[in-house]
C-alpha cells in the first residue's frame, strides 16, 4: 500500500486507487492527483490522503493474490491472508476520514455511476457534487466492502475496465470530489440532483455461454429475460427491475444485480463536510 499524503489540517479527503489489481485506472488517477495536488498545494484547504491499495495485485494485473480486497473487510490485521491484513492496515490509514473515494472499473456498459451503503450528508454532498448520472444504494447488499465498512465512503465505478474514457472520467470525478469537500479550489464546485437506484439482490451465473440483454439503468420489462447462460434463464417477474453492473464476463458468479429507482439525491447539506 502506497500512501501520500498533502495539506495539513480538517477535513481529511482520501482517494483511494487500486483496490482490485486487474482495474489499473484506479491507481493512474491517484498518480496524476499526486502530480496535480503537489502543484496546488497553496490552494488546498485541509489535508488529502491518495491511495494505492492493492500494489501487490496491480503487480501482477490479476484482481486480487489471495482473497478479494472489497470482500474481506474490516480485515484483520493479524491474518497470514494477504489481503485480509491489508485490508485491516487500509482501515486504520483511513479512519476518521470526513469524505471517501474509492475508484473502480468493471467490465459493465457505461454510464459511470456511485455506490454507497450509508447516506450521511458528506456522502450527499460526494455524489451530488460527482458528474455522475445515477448512484446505488447497496446497504442491503454486503456488509464486507469499503463502502459498507467506512463511514462516508462513497465507491465510483468510472467506465469500462481497461479503457481510457474511464481513466478521464474517474480524474474528472476526483478532482469534482475534492472541490465539492472544500480542499481544491481551482475552481468552484458543482451540484446537481441524482437519481438513486435500490439493489438488494444478485443474478446467479451458472455455466456455458452468457448472454446479457439489457444494459444497466434499463428497465427490464415484466416478463422479459434479462440474462441467461447454459443453467439459468433470469426472467423479470415484476415491474420497475433495472439492472446493475450487468455483464456476461465481468464476475464469475453473476450476472450482475437487480436493482429498482427509490427516488433522488438531493444537493442539500447540513454545516461541516
Amino acid at each position: 500500500m502506497r500512501v501520500i499524503e498533502r495539506g495539513s489540517g480538517s477535513p481529511r479527503v482520501a482517494v483511494v486507487g487500486g483496490i482490485h489489481g486487474d482495474e489499473p485506472a484506479g491507481e493512474r488517477i491517484v498518480e496524476q492527483l499526486v502530480e496535480e495536488v503537489r502543484v496546488a498545494d497553496e490552494r488546498i484547504e485541509g489535508t488529502v490522503q491518495l491511495v494505492v491499495a492493492n500494489e501487490r495485485a496491480l503487480a501482477v494485473g490479476e484482481r486480487y493474490t489471495e482473497v478479494d480486497l472489497n470482500r474481506t473487510f474490516p480485515g484483520d490485521v493479524e491474518s497470514d491472508t494477504y489481503e485480509t491484513a491489508l485490508a485491516a492496515r487500509l482501515t486504520t490509514v483511513l479512519e476518521g476520514a470526513d469524505a471517501i473515494l474509492a475508484l473502480h472499473t468493471s467490465h459493465s456498459v457505461p454510464p459511470p455511476f456511485a455506490i454507497y451503503s450509508d447516506l450521511t450528508e458528506s456522502v450527499r454532498k460526494t455524489v451530488t457534487g460527482m458528474p455522475v448520472e445515477y448512484v446505488v444504494d447497496a446497504g442491503n447488499l454486503r456488509d464486507t466492502t469499503l463502502d459498507s465498512t467506512l463511514p462516508h465512503t462513497v465507491s465510483l465505478e468510472a467506465g469500462r475496465q481497461g479503457s481510457e474514457e474511464a481513466v478521464d472520467f474517474g480524474l474528472e470525478a476526483a478532482r469534482a470530489f475534492l472541490r465539492a469537500h472544500g480542499v481544491l479550489h481551482d475552481e468552484e464546485p458543482s451540484f446537481r440532483e441524482t437519481p438513486v437506484v435500490t439493489v438488494d439482490e444478485e443474478v446467479p451465473k451458472g455455466g456455458g455461454e452468457p448472454a446479457v440483454y439489457y444494459r444497466n439503468f434499463e428497465e427490464i420489462p415484466k416478463g422479459e429475460v434479462f440474462a441467461r447462460d447454459d443453467v439459468y434463464t433470469h426472467r423479470v417477474t415484476s415491474e420497475g427491475m433495472v439492472p446493475v453492473l450487468a455483464s456476461e464476463d465481468g464476475y464469475d458468479d453473476i450476472f450482475g444485480l437487480y436493482g429498482r429507482f427509490t427516488g433522488t439525491l438531493e444537493p442539500h447539506f447540513h454545516s461541516g463536510t
